[in-house]
């Protein structure tokens, strides 16, 4: 019988234990969900910030690689095309190797060398102009580029899905936040493709994201970059206006 007792009790003692154990995990589980729910706060006033906390989620949400992106899930991946920035960044690198042989390399022998100095300065000022017109006439409004889908299989189910074209070109994403205004505007369509390009394009109030606080909503705003995305994907393109541009819904929906 006393056998039977310290047997029960020794039970009792482990069940007890793995209560205890179960109950510190939930609790850590608990305050690493709050971590992970922590928002983002910014001065709504601050129209750069803003835009870009709302450019760097929609980007992150097209190239994330989450299966709730694409309705296909996870069989389609999108990439994204470095080659472009690539180039912008050696370019830039460039010009500022002019200007570092130009500053260290030479100015301390002027006006000996003001001919290799003067190439040096020229040099950089024409690479930063050609920047510049890089990013006023291609780059416009334009946050990120992807690459053709490749996979055989990702391929296969996209043109199934009603998108013909997935394979052939990757996307141009855009973005639309003007100054005084509370719309942002984020556009899909086709990059390398001759124009007029199939789009899909999207509107809404920052007010959907953001509270009077300054708190941003990123789930919010990347359900519904993925809404977008499966528009595109499905093929079900906006048509363009008598100005070539697309009709989007505009929600001016606000929290409270």
């Amino acid at each position: 019988m006393a056998k039977k007792n310290k047997k029960s009790a020794a039970a009792e003692a482990a069940l007890a234990k793995q209560k205890e154990e179960e109950e510190e995990y939930e609790e850590e589980e608990e305050i690493e969900v709050e971590e992970e729910m922590e928002l983002l706060q910014v001065d709504v006033g601050d129209i750069i910030k803003v835009k870009q906390i709302l450019d760097e989620t929609v980007a992150g949400t097209i190239v994330s690689g989450s299966e709730d992106l694409s309705a296909h899930g996870e069989a389609v991946q999108i990439d994204e095309e470095y080659g472009h920035d690539n180039l912008k960044l050696f370019l830039m690198a460039v010009a500022c190797g002019f200007a570092a042989v130009a500053q260290f390399g030479l100015a301390t022998d002027f006006p000996k060398n003001r001919l290799w100095l003067g190439v040096c300065c020229a040099s950089y000022f024409c690479i930063s102009g050609i920047l510049q017109l890089i990013m006023t006439f291609i780059d416009k409004d334009c946050i990120m580029m992807t690459k053709p889908i490749f996979d055989p299989e990702a391929t296969k189910l996209v043109k199934s899905g009603g998108n013909k074209e997935m394979d052939k070109y990757g996307i141009r994403v855009r973005s639309q936040f003007p100054r005084f205004s509370e719309f942002y505007t984020v556009i899909l369509e086709f990059q390398g493709k001759a124009p007029p390009s199939d789009f899909v394009k999207e509107t809404w109030s920052v007010g959907q994201f953001f509270d009077v606080d300054g708190f941003f909503d990123e789930e919010g705003l990347m359900l519904e970059v993925e809404k977008l995305y499966r528009r595109f994907e499905a093929g079900k393109y906006d048509k363009p206006d008598g100005k070539g541009v697309s009709k989007g819904k505009k929600s001016s929906k606000k929290n409270n």
